[in-house]
């Protein structure tokens, strides 16, 4: 492993609705020996709604925390949130090909900051799967999962925009993560498919359908549990679960953890670590086959 040291992206979302994110990506990566730096005076990355008003701010917006970034001393940046992980991760490919876009970036800081050098923007899993590696990651698996029926859910923001990491149709990260830790992988034909996170204010129904579409393939292909790496998906699936069961006239009963969270369970951490008890579907059910 080459880099040890990563600027830390923590987005909106990881200090409010998914604190639980943000403790167990902190306390895996630290038991790992993976340094966070949390970027200093960081901003929100536009989330889905940057361009409504300037196309530029789609870019813009993100790519001042690149220059925080590089203002910090730092070569890469970890954002855990998967829109967040999209939209850093455009801005830097963006800016490293356009020489006018970095300049129309620069022009748009404040004076004391500049974008220079070219940022490399990962998502944690990423990290876990590119920088630090499978094989290391077994030597710290104290608990297999191995009584564990495990559907790894993506959705449409994790594998874009697209590049070495993984396919956007046809996605296998999590799932080869969940493997290295013991669990059962569960297969089914929903894994990359959008849950409508995007619409849960705005149109809660379409939320519902999509949701549920979700929900009821992965449980049709025998999974205990459904984990991912997206707040904004995590919202949909555990939050607006009881919707969703109306919505596919079932009951789904099926708790949504982090992929971090069940990364700190095999690895030994303490459960107080991972925030389990922030999940609406409790995941206490079924962790205890796991004993204590």
């Amino acid at each position: 492993m080459t880099v040890t040291r990563y600027g830390y992206y923590p987005g909106c979302s990881l200090l409010s609705s998914a604190k639980e994110y943000d403790r167990s990506v902190k306390a895996v990566f630290a038991r790992l020996g993976i340094e966070l730096v949390e970027l200093v005076d960081w901003n929100c990355c536009g989330a889905v709604h940057a361009d409504v008003n300037n196309p530029d701010a789609a870019i813009t917006l993100p790519a001042r925390n690149l220059a925080l970034a590089e203002a910090q001393g730092l070569t890469h940046i970890v954002a855990p949130c998967s829109g967040c992980y999209k939209n850093l991760r455009r801005a830097s490919k963006v800016v490293a090909d356009d020489k006018s876009m970095r300049a129309l970036v620069n022009d748009s800081l404040q004076s004391d900051l500049s974008l220079t050098n070219d940022i490399t923007v990962m998502h944690p899993l990423y990290v876990i799967l590119h920088d630090y590696g499978l094989d290391l990651l077994r030597e710290h698996v104290e608990t297999p999962l191995s009584e564990l029926h495990v559907a790894s859910y993506y959705g449409c923001m994790l594998t874009r925009p697209r590049d070495v990491f993984d396919s956007p149709e046809r996605p296998v990260g999590l799932d080869e993560l969940m493997a290295c830790l013991g669990a059962n992988v569960v297969d089914y034909s929903m894994k990359a498919k959008c849950c409508g996170g995007a619409l849960a204010l705005s149109h809660t129904d379409v939320t519902a359908r999509l949701t549920g579409n979700v929900l009821v393939s992965a449980r049709e292909a025998g999974a205990d549990l459904v984990t991912l790496a997206c707040p904004m998906c995590h919202t949909a699936l555990d939050s607006y679960q009881a919707r969703a069961e109306r919505a596919v006239s079932r009951e789904l009963d099926i708790p949504i953890l982090y992929f971090t969270q069940l990364m700190g369970l095999a690895m030994g951490l303490d459960r107080s670590e991972l925030g389990l008890d922030r999940h609406l579907v409790s995941p206490r059910k079924v962790l205890a086959r796991l004993g204590s």
